[in-house]
């Protein structure tokens, strides 16, 4: 599915399993995660094996992942890379560095979020926008919001090491033509750092139960 969202030139690998196969991880991540509860170990586990089947796409060898500060995955040099998971869904994308200077993905329930939250997260002007007039049981619009927020802080982060708030991202949506539940997005920030942009233009989906965000930023804008 996270394929549906991103350029040919990332690889993207997926999949519905809980977890992976027991070994799957190498030494260094297993110990990352030896005092984790199970859940927090078999997500870890399944995560880590769509990175590595991204990584044979590239026709890369199998590496490590760990998790740095934040955890900011660490990916093999000369590679950028971003993983989500959520209940039921795990995904992984990478791609090279000499192609793609930063990449974010999210994947969410598509289930409304709790109203507490729903205030923390959004902006006024991005609740104006909200469409008060769609099948919000297609689409639930707030956790939409929230993926693409979350695209947003995976692809800026890894280019600043600063960390974003909420209200710095405001978040525009656009309906595809041909499909109510697809489209693209884009981000207009109210941080500056040098050298990164401050506009992110990401894409959409919403299938099989979930919401699907993702972002590249090519080396070449042209691409």
């Amino acid at each position: 599915m996270i394929e549906r969202l991103l350029p040919k030139y990332v690889a993207c690998s997926d999949t519905h399993e809980t977890s992976a196969p027991e070994g799957s991880l190498f030494p260094e991540e297993a110990r990352q995660v030896a005092a984790s509860v199970d859940r927090r170990r078999h997500e870890f586990a399944a995560v880590r094996a769509c990175a590595r089947r991204a990584m044979a796409d590239l026709g890369l060898p199998p590496a490590p992942v760990l998790s740095g500060h934040r955890g900011l995955p660490l990916w093999p040099e000369g590679t950028v890379g971003s993983m989500t998971h959520c209940e039921g869904y795990r995904a992984a994308v990478l791609a090279r560095a000499s192609e793609v200077r930063s990449v974010g993905i999210d994947a969410e329930p598509n289930a409304p979020l709790p109203p507490d939250v729903w205030e923390v997260i959004s902006l006024p002007s991005e609740r104006a926008r909200m469409p008060v007039d769609a099948d919000t049981r297609t689409v639930h619009w707030d956790r939409l919001l929230f993926s693409a927020k979350e695209s947003v802080f995976k692809t800026w982060f890894p280019l600043t090491r600063i960390e974003l708030d909420f209200s710095e991202a405001d978040i525009s949506f656009r309906t595809s033509p041909d499909s109510p539940t697809e489209g693209t997005f884009t981000a207009e920030l109210s941080r500056i750092a040098p050298g990164v942009p401050s506009t992110y233009a990401g894409r959409w989906l919403v299938d099989e139960g979930f919401a699907v965000t993702a972002i590249a930023l090519p080396v070449n804008p042209s691409l």
